[in-house]
């Protein structure tokens, strides 16, 4: 064959195999089949390498590129990636478009419906037509280039058909047949199996080897118009799926235009019941303002776009097989049942385990090993037993007896009268000792960075620490005993460590792990501290912070905010028990010094009891926070009776409607901004 030859016949294969590739990969058309595809790939590929200098950059052959030896590129975005507000409910979908009817009065918006698809979101970037750069989302502002794996897709044109500068995002994902067929491989290669479709993926995505996304079989479906170089620009969201269709980009055969809000409703009803009939994971609807215009001015909040949600699917409801039943044992001793699953995705993940809460709980549901049980995940996130299907019982099942002893120690059970929860005495508990140390360093608590879960176990296996007090006298040496620590990450945490030792009354109280005593009661129980105390120093000791509490009478605490017989028995039993002496003891020996937060000046927020809800605007919700506290008010997780303001952002759900029916205080963020005395 001469070059001229093999020229002609390399651009009618790329054509040809290109074409094959849209119907097959874009419409689901499978007239012709993959093995005449692969026969065409093949004889290109032939071709190539006789005629090297004949490759094109757009040649289905080149989607794989060359290993990288290195990490990911940071790239920053053309502009900042903004999350999408979830909502869970019809009346939430409706509360939107009441909020949205305010920021436009003058217009009537129509909507545009798309499918969520559960992947992995890929911001594409053409230049003169030719595909230059994949970005993944990254932190909003910079992403990871990940070009190599995604000119991978089939689907994916490497070379649009008209030279346009465009910017279009995405997601990325993984059908569930090449899920099911790449785990299926993996089971016989005796690797660990992906946990559900989004993490392949992603996993996929991020391999430094091409290869391995080229024979995953990604997918990509297109729906966010980015800077562009179109003439005209598209007026509407449906028009930007139109521009990307008649381009030969990916777009989703689901998407609709809706003229009313009872439109968008019924296409969430109908995909929430037939969510398991496409070819692929999703996990709710977006939902977005279709006029572009009305878009801009509706304009955005610090994180979200106000002219798009996301409706979340409530959670899916699947049966399975009860293989076993353990007890867990927790921080404060309680012990839980655990149902141990037969494997099954549940809403998107591979679900194995499912909480039975405790013995009462069991019992009223009568769940025995071997029985066939409907599970769901509460909220999309914690798994659990709905019910059992009895009708399905075939003889040998086993009832589950509750044990007596701690499954972990060996010590007796107990169950206080009245209580639900059975737990196990023995403050030496291995369990205990582990749930503690991890609650100890927590977010809530001391806030160590770098002592995950994973790190504490391996120093408590490893024999380095047994009490909270032995962190802070840990050395970069110990953490280099530990698998995969090296001189920079044992630094690093060591230094955490030492900073973590100067904390907060109320995160000191909290890391106690008191029965009972969270974030708000810890607040609560540190404003009596301090007035009870003789000293007017703006630092405790660990012993004093003892001591002190142990010098109030019972009616000093019972006059705590909220602090009724069985909190305040909680701890005066936890300050008089001897563990609690001599941890408190040692503690005081390796240097924790306990700050006390000092209001500046009196606010109207001062001695105030506070609830924030919804999206605010200019303070994330940690910032809130630390802006209560810093006003010299209390931070509360729920409303009730004695709440005295609401901080309402968008979106702020039931706790609004409480808080209305209790006569609550309800604040903008303005006000609540000006009431703490912050001006900027």
């Amino acid at each position: 064959m001469t070059p001229d030859e093999a020229r002609r016949r390399i651009e009618k294969l790329k054509a040809e195999i290109t074409e094959l590739n849209y119907q097959y990969f874009v419409l689901d058309n499978e007239e012709v089949p993959e093995s005449v595809r692969d026969t065409l790939k093949r004889e290109l590929i032939d071709l190539e390498k006789a005629f090297p200098e004949l490759i094109t950059p757009d040649s289905p052959t080149q989607r794989v590129g060359s290993v990288l030896s290195g990490k990911f590129a940071s790239v920053p975005h053309t502009s900042p990636k903004k999350s999408l507000e979830d909502v869970f409910s019809q009346e939430e979908i409706q509360g939107w478009y009441e909020r949205i009817k305010k920021y436009v009065p003058d217009s009537t918006p129509t909507f545009v419906c798309e499918v969520k698809i559960d992947g992995l979101n890929i911001t594409l970037q053409y230049k003169s037509g030719e595909l230059v750069r994949a970005l993944t989302r990254g932190n909003g502002i910079e992403g990871e280039d990940v070009t190599h794996s995604v000119r991978t897709i089939s689907a994916l044109p490497l070379k649009l058909e008209k030279e346009l500068d465009l910017e279009a995002s995405g997601e990325v994902y993984m059908p569930k047949r090449s899920f099911d067929r790449l785990n299926e491989q993996r089971v016989k290669d005796e690797q660990p199996v992906f946990a559900n479709p989004r993490n392949a993926a992603a996993g996929t995505v991020r391999q430094l080897d091409p290869q391995v996304a080229a024979d995953r079989d990604l997918a990509i479906f297109l729906y966010e118009l980015g800077a562009n170089s179109l003439e005209p620009a598209p007026q509407t969201q449906d028009g930007v799926l139109k521009v990307f269709s008649g381009l030969r980009l990916p777009v989703n055969p689901q998407s609709k235009h809706v003229d009313s809000i009872e439109g968008v409703i019924a296409f969430c009803e109908h995909w929430t019941k037939h969510r398991n009939d496409l070819p692929y994971e999703i996990d709710g609807v977006v939902i977005k303002v279709n006029e572009r215009e009305l878009q801009e001015r509706m304009g955005y909040t610090a994180k979200t776009p106000r002219w798009a949600i996301a409706y979340k699917f409530p959670a899916a409801q699947v049966s399975t097989r009860v293989e076993d039943i353990i007890i867990q044992v927790g921080r404060t001793g309680a012990l839980t049942p655990v149902a141990v699953l037969k494997p099954v995705l549940v809403a998107g993940s591979t679900v194995s385990r499912a909480t039975l809460h405790n013995e009462d709980e069991l019992n009223k549901k009568d769940v025995r090993i071997g029985d066939t049980v409907i599970i769901q995940k509460a909220g999309d996130i914690i798994p659990e037993v709905v019910r059992v299907l009895p009708e399905l019982r075939i003889g040998s099942e086993k009832i589950f007896h509750f044990p007596k002893i701690c499954p972990v120690c060996d010590t007796p059970v107990v169950r206080a009268e009245g209580e639900a929860v059975t737990r196990c005495p023995n403050p030496r508990c291995f369990a205990q000792e582990r749930e503690s140390l991890i609650h100890f360093v927590g977010k809530s608590a001391f806030d160590v960075d770098g002592l995950g879960e994973k790190v504490v176990v391996a120093l408590l296996e490893g024999g380095l620490v047994s009490t909270p007090a032995d962190f802070f006298s840990l050395t970069a040496d110990d953490f280099l005993t530990l698998p995969l620590f090296k001189d920079k990450r044992a630094n690093k945490i060591t230094e955490a460590i030492e900073t973590a030792k100067q904390v907060t009354l109320p995160r000191f109280l909290v890391g106690l792990g008191i029965r009972h005593i969270g974030e708000g009661s810890a607040q609560d129980l540190s404003r009596a501290v301090v007035s009870h105390r003789q000293s007017s120093a703006k630092t405790m000791t660990p012993d004093e912070v003892g001591e002190v509490i142990r010098s109030m009478t019972r009616a000093d605490l019972e006059a705590v905010e909220g602090f009724g017989e069985v909190v305040v028995e909680a701890v005066e039993g936890y300050f008089s028990s001897a563990h609690a002496i001599e941890l408190l003891k040692k503690l005081n020996e390796v240097g924790v010094a306990i700050t006390l937060e000092q209001v500046a000046h009196e606010t109207a927020l001062t001695g105030k009891r506070i609830v924030i809800t919804g999206t605010l605007e200019h303070l994330g919700r940690e910032q809130a926070k630390d802006a209560v506290k810093k006003a010299g008010g209390v931070v509360q997780s729920s409303v009730s009776a004695k709440t005295d303001y609401l901080v309402c952002g968008e979106n702020p759900g039931s706790k609004l409607k409480k808080a209305t029916e209790l006569g609550v205080g309800v604040l903008t963020e303005e006000e609540f901004l000006s009431m703490a005395g912050i001006k900027n």
